[in-house]
């Protein structure tokens, strides 16, 4: 998709909303790029990283959201433009610094675009609306609903912040975020990567007594930004009648879609800028009307508004939203249409209750199928000797990652799943007043990205400790492959030394032993004598991710060793179904007369399986080079 991004102003290609966002930052001209990768936000730093060198720009994968703000920060009080992009959960972990910087402002644009995932289709922990930081922050936030939007609101952002010297956040939903539309693209800005930092004690120093003034120079920035901007990114798309919508972002594009269906032309306040909200827009647009429908995900904030400005200049007026559409998930066609139908009192030609009728109906007495972790994945061997050593009765603390799949059956090894990092701080609460065996799973990524506080508190205060086990696949596996750390280049392709976690670990005296994830003889023995010691003690599963095996070894022409199953010498151990459940390979496969066999397609050759069956079957197992 590089191509697309950079091609010709005024050339039209087909973009996701992300990879829009990021053409839209490099027409702005930013000069620094630096996000840790988050779905649904991962393809903007993506996109970002792939052209940094072409366009000119310093790009950097950071060890966490906090970092990635605070070097985007650095930046644009240098008089660089910089942006910043993470998941709603990115900007918890990134909030500590957010704040304070919208008092002290930016001297050059600084965009910090945050994407929603309501539903929960890659963040499974909340529905998180990020528009209450707007509101906490005291920051503005503008919303696109389409890739050419995504475009042309990145621009804006960068021209708003730059404008009043704030930062500004840019706001999307997953579904806008990954829609894919026609985008006209404009002039790419030379970028500027050098600046200055000009020291001024007066607006860096936000302390008493000057932290007082700078908050009422923020509220004197909203207000005149809500001036200028509150009817431009706000607009009043015409119609007919007395009943009116008020949308933004995805659920715009499905209110059109769906007036269009019910051959409707009603009014729309279609709400671009969320703050701060405009007033005098809203009062244009309620002050004539019998009801409006506020379509908006999440949080009734929009609704919450219109029914306070309601209060003085149509006190009569009828507010629906979240009393007719609910509180969580995503909207789409089928949540609108029905509510567009009922409050309009027009039927839509589909019946979508009985559509979803007809389709349990068919989805009767089909298996569901569950999230797994891939063929060879150096994870699944680690649970299953972390199982053999600690069975079902330890608690097992989950965190951020791939390995988030062991909560599904017959893993079940994810007892919680919280934020990036929790997993070890919550076990530390655990052991402080129970005596059973905790174990902590943590991925490389999420050890630099908040796995070292909760490690160091174990030396600080914990003569017992749980056990972490670090599963270390060399690369931040779960939203594309993007570089950490330990991976050895950085976000721009460059080759670094890598920082080794075994090496950090011991630097505050935790005992460490680092095992290959594909040796479950090691991975038991180390666990074992883990096991027996009493301080901070950590387990290294070093196994790189399969899929970069297998690209590494089809570019070099190596095939991959794969493994079949006797089907003779399978019948003689009743015990072998057992064992092929609980390491729940994909490639294992039962057929209804054949029996157990493995599907050489999926087969990725980790060579696990031959290392926990019985050893007469482990001797039948034999290679191919497929």
């Amino acid at each position: 998709m590089t191509s697309e991004v950079l091609g010709r102003p005024g050339e039209k290609v087909v973009l996701l909303g992300n990879e829009a966002i990021a053409r839209g930052a490099v027409e702005a001209g930013i000069g620094v790029a630096a996000a840790y990768p988050g779905t649904p936000s991962s393809e903007v730093p993506m996109v970002l990283a792939s052209v940094a060198d072409e366009v000119g720009f310093y790009f950097e994968y950071s060890t966490n959201e906090k970092v990635a703000f605070e070097t985007a920060a650095g930046a644009a009080w240098c008089g660089v433009r910089a942006i910043t992009a993470m998941k709603h959960f990115g900007l918890n972990v990134a909030s500590d610094s957010v704040l304070p910087v919208v008092y002290t402002g930016v001297r050059s644009g600084l965009v910090v675009m945050v994407a929603d995932d309501p539903s929960g289709w890659s963040s499974a922990q909340s529905e998180q609306d990020t528009r209450y930081y707007a509101r906490l922050a005291r920051m503005p936030m503008i919303e696109p609903s389409n890739p050419q939007e995504c475009l042309d609101y990145t621009k804006l952002a960068f021209d708003i912040s730059e404008e009043f010297e704030i930062p500004v956040f840019l706001r999307t939903t997953t579904k806008v975020s990954h829609s894919i539309g026609t985008v006209e693209l404009g002039e790419i800005r030379e970028p500027k990567t050098r600046g200055e930092f000009r020291k001024d004690p007066g607006r860096f120093y936000s302390i008493r007594p000057r932290l007082q003034e700078l908050h009422g120079r923020v509220d004197d920035k909203l207000g005149r930004i809500e001036e200028k901007y509150g009817q431009r990114l706000n607009q009043v798309y015409p119609g007919e009648g007395n009943i009116g919508i008020i949308a933004l972002g995805v659920g715009f594009e499905y209110c059109r879609e769906g007036l269009l269906q019910l051959g409707l032309t009603t009014p729309i306040a279609k709400i671009g800028m969320t703050h701060p909200m405009s007033e005098e827009f809203i009062t244009g647009f309620i002050e004539d009307k019998e009801a409006v429908l506020i379509l908006e995900e999440l949080e009734p904030i929009i609704e919450d508004f219109v029914k306070q400005v309601a209060k003085d200049v149509n006190p009569k007026l009828v507010v629906h939203g979240k009393d007719m559409l609910p509180r969580s998930g995503e909207y789409n066609l089928e949540t609108i249409l029905p509510v567009l139908g009922e409050v309009f009192g027009k039927k839509p030609e589909v019946d979508f209750k009985a559509h979803e009728r007809q389709v349990r109906e068919a989805e009767r007495g089909l298996p569901p199928r569950k999230p797994v972790l891939c063929p060879g994945c150096p994870h699944r061997s680690t649970f299953y000797a972390v199982k053999e050593v600690f069975g079902d009765r330890a608690v097992y603390a989950g965190d951020i990652g791939c390995y988030i799949l062991g909560i599904f059956e017959p893993i079940e090894m994810q007892d919680f799943v919280i934020s990036m990092g929790a997993s070890a701080g919550l076990a530390h609460g655990i052991t402080r007043v129970s005596d059973q065996d905790v174990v902590v799973f943590m991925g490389d990524s999420t050890f630099f990205h908040s796995g070292l506080p909760p490690l160091v508190n174990y030396s600080f205060n914990a003569k017992r400790s749980p056990l972490v086990v670090v599963m270390d696949n060399a690369i931040t596996a779960m939203t594309g492959h993007q570089p950490h750390p330990g991976s050895g280049f950085t976000g721009m392709g460059e080759k670094v030394k890598p920082v080794k976690i075994e090496d950090v670990i011991k630097g505050f005296g935790a005992k460490v032993r680092v095992v290959g994830a594909f040796n479950q003889r090691k991975l038991i023995e180390a666990l074992e004598e883990l096991r027996e010691i009493e301080g901070p003690r950590v387990l290294v599963a070093r196994g790189e991710c399969r899929l970069l095996t297998r690209r590494r070894l089809k570019s070099k022409g190596i095939p991959i060793v794969k493994y079949v199953i006797d089907a003779d010498q399978w019948k003689v151990h009743e015990d072998l179904e057992e064992i092929a459940e609980q390491f729940a390979c994909p490639a294992f496969m039962q057929g209804e007369e054949s029996g157990y066999y493995i599907d050489l397609d999926l087969c990725w050759g980790c060579g696990v399986c031959k290392q926990i069956f019985p050893v007469g079957v482990v001797e039948a197992l034999r290679r191919e080079a497929l």
